[in-house]
């Protein structure tokens, strides 16, 4: 038997097809139900049952256990989900993801799905021109759905049958025959093709057909899925790598979680293996796998799902343990405070639409506490005496000022990134208000140094304010902080009611109607060389303040319309 580069190609060509329709289908179901998912991981996860079972159920919709582990280690990052809670989904996401490989052994070995394939693209690729997104995605997965089962037929005829070899067969015989040792070296060897190929349904799918085809025995291709169990994990935690703390401890306890189960399942492997044997002759009706090649695809569906199953039982009841371990090896940056960096998006993965617009909205909503922590440093300016603090305070709202210029750039280039996506109509609709929302917050930043750079001329200057000047900016001062909690708060509800924004136009606009009309025409008596210049800073603050005002209620406008 000769097996040369073009063999080879053909093998990888196979598996990137069969990888293209999987991720088709996994994205169009995620786009169907991106909304319905964030809402159940965000409400079924109250008890650690709960959490299991709402994994399973995610991940056996979307099809895809990498695309919840991101989604999870996403809405940990964000605040929505505890690591305890984090933990539960995962466990239930190893179980959902079973469902793939039954898909895969009944449809793909049993049944001649290859048959049937072309005529579903048929039906499939029409839908996937409809003005319709529902329509439209539900095309795109018959297709990726169709497509997948194509890549796996290529698959199977790609790899050689060994079984008409004696030499190949001999050398298999050898390599395999190394006893426990053989066991660690495939569960390696799982976890390796798993990382290098990003998803454990394809290296599943790989691991079935190299079994079929007499290249490894049944009992190294169990040896494979549990080292798949770990190479999987690996996607979470390079989603995690730029995350918060708290998102890699979620990631970490995925890997925990999965590596402990190959541990002691590795102790109790044989007597497992003829638990599994003895199953599928008596409960499935086939042939023992050892000794029949058609009763291999079930057979290994059952040990990978028995697997998880058994695994998730046993340590459900260690959540809690599990995330102190997490804890203690993933320990608090205590440099988060001192360097300024993204708290809730990353510049690596781009998370499933759904999580990741979640995660572009608590950004926006961390933004907006930057800006009225610059605010409450402008306040700070105006009543300060001291000139050395005035100084060290100037330096602090510049200082803000330009880190909310970088998390403004920072959060346009991911939403950029994120409209690059299959979007449903309100998630682009998320998308465009995001980029406006941030786009007024650089605003509000660039007019609040403005004052403060006035506030200091004034102060530095001697340019003194009479009394009737000093109430009313501390007045307008007083009504730009409310709007700024207003704002803030509406952030975090990511809507607003009409009344808000009424309120806050009404408030702002008699405030300033006020100080326009009751502007002072002359400052103090001793000092009327100086009232000219005082009178234009004073105007100026106006000035700036009216624009803010602006600024802050299109923030409050935008979330008020978005769903009229």
């Amino acid at each position: 038997m000769e097996f040369g580069i073009f063999d080879f190609l053909r093998i990888l060509g196979s598996l990137g097809v069969f990888l293209f329709g999987m991720k088709m289908m996994s994205e169009a179901l995620q786009k169907v139900a991106g909304d319905q998912m964030r809402s159940i991981l965000s409400a079924m996860t109250s008890n650690r049952v709960l959490g299991v079972l709402t994994g399973v159920l995610v991940t056996a919709v979307i099809q895809s256990s990498s695309a919840t582990t991101v989604m999870v280690v996403s809405f940990v990052n964000a605040g929505l989900l505890s690591l305890v809670q984090a933990i539960g989904v995962i466990m239930g996401a190893n179980i959902g993801t079973t469902t793939t490989a039954w898909l895969i052994s009944i449809l793909g070995f049993k049944v001649k799905m290859s048959a049937i394939a072309l005529p579903l693209i048929g039906i499939g690729f029409p839908l996937t021109f409809s003005s319709r997104s529902k329509l439209k995605s539900w095309g795109e997965f018959i297709v990726g759905f169709s497509i997948l089962f194509i890549g796996l037929g290529f698959l199977k005829s790609a790899v050689p049958d060994v079984r008409g070899n004696p030499e190949a067969i001999e050398f298999i015989k050898e390599y395999a025959n190394l006893g426990f040792l053989s066991v660690g070296i495939f569960v390696v060897i799982g976890s390796i093709l798993t990382i290098v190929i990003q998803s454990s349904s394809a290296t599943m799918a790989l691991t079935i057909i190299l079994c079929t085809q007499g290249l490894i025995p049944f009992e190294m291709a169990a040896a494979m899925v549990l080292g798949e169990n770990i190479g999987t994990t690996i996607t979470a935690n390079v989603a995690a790598l730029v995350a918060n703390t708290a998102a890699k401890r979620a990631a970490f306890a995925h890997f925990l979680f999965n590596t402990l189960g190959v541990i002691w399942i590795l102790v109790l492997f044989y007597p497992f293996l003829n638990a599994i044997d003895w199953a599928v002759q008596n409960w499935v009706g086939e042939a023992s796998p050892f000794v029949e090649i058609a009763a291999i695809p079930v057979a290994l569906s059952l040990f990978h799902t028995s697997f998880n199953i058994i695994n998730t039982f046993v340590w459900v009841w260690f959540v809690k343990a599990i995330a102190q371990v997490s804890k203690w090896v993933m320990k608090e940056d205590e440099t988060d405070d001192e360097v300024f960096r993204l708290e809730y998006i990353s510049s690596g993965l781009v998370e499933p639409p759904a999580a990741a617009i979640l995660q572009a909205q608590k950004e926006t909503e961390n933004y907006a506490n930057l800006t009225k922590a610059l605010f409450t440093k402008l306040e700070t300016l105006y009543h300060e005496i001291d000139n050395k603090t005035k100084d060290q305070t100037l330096k602090k709202v510049q200082d803000y000022q330009e880190r909310g210029k970088k998390m403004k750039a920072d959060i346009g280039k991911y939403l950029e990134r994120v409209a690059e996506e299959e979007l449903s109509d309100d998630e682009a609709t998320n998308v465009r208000l995001l980029l406006q929302t941030i786009d007024n917050l650089e605003r509000i930043g660039e007019e609040i140094a403005s004052m403060a750079k006035l506030v200091y001329k004034q102060q530095t200057q001697n340019l003194t304010f009479s009394i009737e000047m000093k109430e009313g900016i501390e007045k307008l001062l007083k009504i730009i902080k409310d709007a700024i909690t207003t704002m803030g708060m509406n952030l975090i509800k990511w809507e607003a009611s009409l009344e808000d924004l009424t309120l806050l136009a009404e408030a702002l606009k008699h405030t300033r109607k006020e100080l326009r009309e009751n502007r002072p025409t002359r400052v103090l008596e001793d000092n009327t060389d100086r009232a000219y210049e005082s009178g234009i800073v004073y105007n100026h603050l106006i000035f700036k303040a009216e624009l803010l005002g602006f600024y802050i209620r299109r923030v409050v406008e935008g979330l008020a319309t978005k769903d009229m």
